[in-house]
């Protein structure tokens, strides 16, 4: 069986979502964010050196990085569904939306964060590149989404579970207001079933929405 390491408010929703979709049998273990500091908590740093979520458990193996757990459970349970075959362009572009969703797109986000949570989001050369970045990479994705349910050849892959942990990011920040297609998009996947069953499953775990 695998095993899910969790953390609330974390990549590892990307995990969580997947894991639903496939059906696969699952345990999933929670791990809290400390209230104060929104770290991971030393719990996780006794499963794995980084002590970062998600971290897998599987077949007496442990895997960390959302993006490569999220390739190597397509690849072991779903690679006819949910990827387009290896000789296939779309392959291509299939990899390469995996990892902007980690890359380019995951950048500005969070420099945004961390200089706001910093008190340094004033500064003028932070804040002209956080913005120019964000926008540019935005209007890239929007383009991109434009009339698609999904990113690859209008079905369901990795980089949808990919993308959607960051537009949970934007949605929150009220970033998408200016990025329609984003928006639809966006709404498309939260209407999926597995989708909303792991934001319900999301929710019972998160100690600090509960409080």
């Amino acid at each position: 069986m695998i095993r899910l390491h969790h953390l609330n408010q974390s990549r590892s929703l990307r995990t969580l979502w997947l894991l639903e979709e496939l059906g696969q049998p699952y345990e999933l273990i929670s791990h809290q964010r400390d209230t104060k500091t929104h770290l991971a908590p030393d719990s996780l740093k006794a499963i794995h050196p980084l002590g970062k979520s998600p971290v897998i458990e599987m077949g007496g193996e442990l895997y960390a990085e959302s993006g490569a757990i999220i390739e190597m459970l397509i690849e072991r349970f779903a690679p006819e569904r949910l990827r387009p075959a290896t000789d296939s362009a779309e392959y291509g572009h299939y990899l390469q939306w995996i990892h902007f969703a980690e890359s380019s797109l995951m950048l500005p986000l969070l420099l945004e964060l961390f200089t706001t949570k910093a008190g340094v989001g004033d500064n003028e050369f932070l804040a002209g590149y956080i913005s120019a970045e964000k926008h540019k990479v935005l209007s890239y994705l929007n383009d991109e989404v434009k009339d698609k349910a999904f990113i690859i050849g209008n079905k369901l892959s990795g980089a949808d579970f990919m993308l959607a942990f960051d537009l949970i990011m934007l949605a929150h920040r009220g970033a998408l207001k200016d990025y329609m297609h984003i928006k639809q998009y966006a709404l498309q996947l939260a209407s999926i079933d597995s989708y909303q069953r792991a934001m319900r499953l999301e929710a019972n775990y998160d100690d600090s929405i509960k409080r």
